[in-house]
Parts: C-alpha cells; sequence; structure tokens
C-alpha cells in the first residue's frame, strides 16, 4: 500500500466506516426477523449453554484422510448390486411376460421357477459381510434395553439376503400389464 494514500481512501478500500446507514432490503428483512421474534418466548432471555462432551479423536482424524471406509465403500457396493439385480429381474419378468403371452398360469409357474433358480450369490457374500463386521467398524453403540446395537436412522443397520421371496416380493407371480394386452 502506498504511504500516499489517505485515510478516507484507505477506509473506502476496506470498508472501515463504522456503522452506515440500513438500506431498504435490510430494513426489510430486519422487519420480518422482528415479527417472527414477536411471539418468541426466549426473546431476550440467554439461552442455555450446551455443554458437549466432545474431543477430536485421533483415530477418526486419520480415518478422514484416507477417504471412504469399508463399511462404506461397502455398503455402496451393496446399494449397487441390489439395484443391478433388481434390473435383472426386470427385464427376466417383462421378457418371460412378452412369452407367456397373458397366460397367468404358464407365468406364474415358470416365473416361481426361474426365481427359485435365481442365485445372488455375490451380493448375498457382501450383506453376510456387512451384517457381520459393520456395527465394529461403524462403532455402534449397544441398546441396553435390547441387548443389541442401536438403530440406524430408525431402522437395523442389517440388510436382508436376497432371495427368491424377495424377487417375488418385488415381481410378483403376475405377467406385467402391458404382456397380458
Amino acid at each position: 500500500m502506498s504511504a500516499m494514500l489517505r485515510r478516507t481512501e484507505a477506509e473506502r478500500l476496506l470498508g472501515e466506516w463504522g456503522v452506515r446507514d440500513v438500506t431498504p432490503d435490510e430494513a426489510a428483512v430486519r422487519g420480518g426477523l422482528e415479527a417472527a421474534l414477536a411471539d418468541n418466548p426466549l426473546k431476550g432471555r440467554p439461552l442455555r449453554r450446551r455443554w458437549r462432551n466432545f474431543s477430536a479423536d485421533p483415530a477418526g482424524y486419520v480415518a478422514s484422510m484416507g477417504g471412504p471406509l469399508p463399511y462404506m465403500e461397502r455398503r455402496r457396493a451393496i446399494e449397487e448390486l441390489i439395484e443391478r439385480e433388481l434390473r435383472r429381474l426386470e427385464r427376466a419378468w417383462r421378457a418371460l411376460g412378452a412369452e407367456c403371452r397373458g397366460d397367468e398360469a404358464l407365468f406364474a409357474g415358470r416365473w416361481r421357477e426361474l426365481v427359485a433358480r435365481r442365485r445372488f450369490t455375490e451380493v448375498n457374500d457382501l450383506i453376510d459381510r456387512h451384517n457381520r463386521y459393520y456395527p465394529a467398524e461403524a462403532r455402534l453403540p449397544m441398546d441396553p434395553r435390547t441387548g443389541d446395537f442401536v438403530a440406524v436412522d430408525g431402522r437395523s443397520y442389517r440388510y436382508r439376503r436376497l432371495d427368491a421371496a424377495w424377487a417375488l416380493e418385488r415381481f410378483p407371480a403376475q405377467p406385467p400389464r402391458e404382456a397380458a394386452a
């Protein structure tokens, strides 16, 4: 910065001018906030302090530097494999529906037979590993009432193994509507 720079110029450049006039937009926002706070019982009272029992965990810090943890990658792989199986089942379901040309009894028998023969080995192996190792890898706490690990997002951390019943829930033994037409 030049020594010749006047103080008023420095104030203008650096924004060191103190309190400035309120613009109409700022006045509107301020009015909205004041109206929203009018009925708030906490207005004018200090909020209760929330003490946090937190300290940086070196293991967590180191893990964060290494990218996704193994259970994160495994969960993503499980989701991708489930999506792949759903696409394969849908293609087979539609193809069988077209092949059976509206004969519901023929379709039901052949579809149940096809689904019963279907193996989901790759995804089920990952699901088994996830169900076994996830609680330790994610450091899930135990629920003393149930003696099991706590729920994650309100549901069990366990994935259900894929089998014929799983496939029939998604694609029932009824031909697709377009196949019946």
